[in-house]
């Protein structure tokens, strides 16, 4: 095990930690060790390359049991990445914490483990319970989440044309946010509209962003929406978990099969940044060893079998949509220079249009910041944070007898002109049949569409 020591070597040069403060913005500039930058001296410390080789020589140290660089590196981390910085520095700071985190869990320094129940009291408190409000406008912030709404919402629209029934399993991210635009869609392209059937599975699972009512309520909610819209909608939860591939919907769906073949329904599978909560591992079965995890191979892992037992289904669409990065490294230094490298682009984007203090952005930005922790700090089933790139989706749908379809330059259409309503970085590119949101030419987010073959 890693031992943190309480003061830094040569002994007789350094003296002790500083108490520890209380108070999150005097944590950060807490005093420095004397050869190490001070704020006013960090040069080109804060350039951001600068910044992700120290918390990548950092990350190796931890991975080397190296306790005494790996505890230099946090300090002048925490000297040169305020939390109210600019976004390189907000960015890095969010990092440092995730790091702090994981030393404390493997570690013996007091301090640290000090540090590091602050930070988890301080993500804890911003761990906002949205009400319907407030999530909706969190969604509208920016194309993040609105990119595959819009995307999706026009090839289902293209796909059910025709149906009386539609029935739609919503695995979201957003807790059915997308499904009032596309009620309203559907009450103004479809005459007569058809009646919705809903299905959401119920997750007990606490990922960011919350909301703080129940599904039932949820449910009451969007049906008097409908309503609204003379659209008849049912809507029914499944209590099922991501942890198991959702089981528990996959086999409801499956009674419900036959039904739906012989009514005519259309069926339409819709997975909004939800899948990769998936586990692609199967845990280890040794008591002693419960963080330990056997990749297995990609025909038995969750993710594939949870994939062929939707195609099992006949479904008229499936639209798969998530952020294209790549989070499923077993090496720490791998998974942190993927993250850093793309976990740059919303807090960038929080500089283009939000203020220093605002809610919305304390909100957003303690979101990114639950994950950087997830993705550095945990191991084994903690880790729940395991994005793949969209290449990889691509061959696990094909691998499950799927056909990507391309979105139509209609679609295309719809996205730009809902992209118009933000920040002048954002675009959309066309790949093969997918659709890609990008900020400043980079790769955000991921839309595809798919039929059984």
């Amino acid at each position: 095990m890693m031992q943190f020591t309480e003061t830094l070597p040569p002994l007789n040069q350094i003296p002790p930690f500083p108490s520890l403060p209380m108070n999150k913005n005097q944590l950060i500039r807490a005093r420095p060790w004397p050869g190490f930058p001070t704020p006013k001296s960090v040069g080109n410390f804060g350039d951001a390359n600068c910044m992700e080789q120290l918390l990548i020589h950092c990350a190796n140290a931890l991975e080397s049991n190296d306790a005494t660089l790996a505890q230099q590196i946090l300090w002048v981390l925490n000297n040169i990445a305020p939390p109210d910085g600019d976004s390189n520095q907000r960015l890095t700071c969010g990092f440092l914490r995730a790091l702090i985190a994981r030393a404390a869990k493997i570690g013996t320094c007091k301090l640290l483990t000090a540090m590091a129940n602050v930070q988890a009291n301080d993500l804890a408190m911003n761990n906002h319970k949205f009400s319907i409000i407030e999530l909706a406008g969190f969604v509208d912030l920016t194309p993040w989440h609105r990119f595959g709404f819009t995307a999706a919402n026009a090839a289902v629209l293209e796909a059910v044309e025709g149906y009386s029934v539609v029935h739609i399993v919503d695995l979201s991210l957003t807790h059915c946010m997308q499904i009032p635009t596309f009620i309203d869609s559907m009450s103004t392209r479809l005459d007569p509209p058809p009646v919705i059937k809903l299905t959401v599975a119920g997750t007990m699972e606490d990922f960011p962003p919350m909301l703080d009512l129940s599904y039932e309520e949820l449910g009451l909610k969007l049906i008097n929406f409908a309503r609204s819209r003379n659209i008849v909608m049912d809507f029914r939860v499944i209590p099922s978990s991501s942890k198991n591939g959702f089981s528990s919907l996959i086999e409801d769906l499956k009674l419900q099969h036959f039904v739906r073949a012989e009514n005519g329904e259309a069926l339409v599978i819709n997975c909004h940044m939800m899948l990769h909560y998936i586990s692609e591992e199967t845990l280890s079965n040794n008591p002693n060893q419960p963080q330990v995890s056997i990749r297995t191979s990609s025909r038995l892992s969750l993710r594939t079998m949870f994939l062929e037992s939707i195609r099992g289904l006949d479904p008229t669409i499936v639209i798969l949509v998530d952020e294209d990065a790549d989070f499923t490294s077993g090496s720490l230094v791998s998974r942190l220079r993927s993250a850093y490298n793309y976990l740059w682009i919303p807090y960038d984007t929080m500089d283009s249009f939000l203020p220093r203090g605002s809610k919305q952005r304390q909100w957003y930005e303690a979101d990114i910041c639950w994950k950087i922790e997830n993705v550095i700090s945990n191991e084994g089933p903690q880790r729940v944070e395991r994005l793949e790139p969209k290449s990889k989706w691509v061959q696990r749908m094909r691998d499950a007898s799927f056909r990507g379809i391309g979105f139509s330059e209609d679609a295309i259409l719809e996205v730009k002109s809902m992209l118009d309503e933000h920040a002048a970085g954002w675009g959309v590119k066309k790949e093969e049949e997918d659709a890609v949101l990008t900020w400043k030419g980079h790769n955000v987010v991921f839309a595809t569409a798919w039929l059984p073959v």
